[in-house]
């Protein structure tokens, strides 16, 4: 899936833990959601590995599924 930048909509580059926006400049942070409710998820982390809670009733998210989307702070 491609994510679109929020100002220009230019195609997002997705780097290890930011997206960058060639068309304006300006890079924005990753949130992990869930695929099945687009909602954020929970980070779990232990022992080196990450995993993904949904809190919305999906359980446990794979990070093969789990999306990340652009995260847009607002003010």
């Amino acid at each position: 899936m491609n994510e679109h930048c929020p100002e220009c909509q230019h195609v997002l580059i997705a780097g290890e833990d930011r997206f960058h926006c060639e068309g304006c400049q300006r890079s924005y942070g990753m949130q992990a959601v869930c695929p099945d409710c687009r909602q954020p998820v929970q980070v779990l982390k232990a022992c080196g590995a990450v995993d993904y809670f949904c809190t919305n009733g999906h359980g446990l998210i794979s990070k093969k599924r789990v999306e990340f989307v652009p995260l847009v702070e607002t003010l």
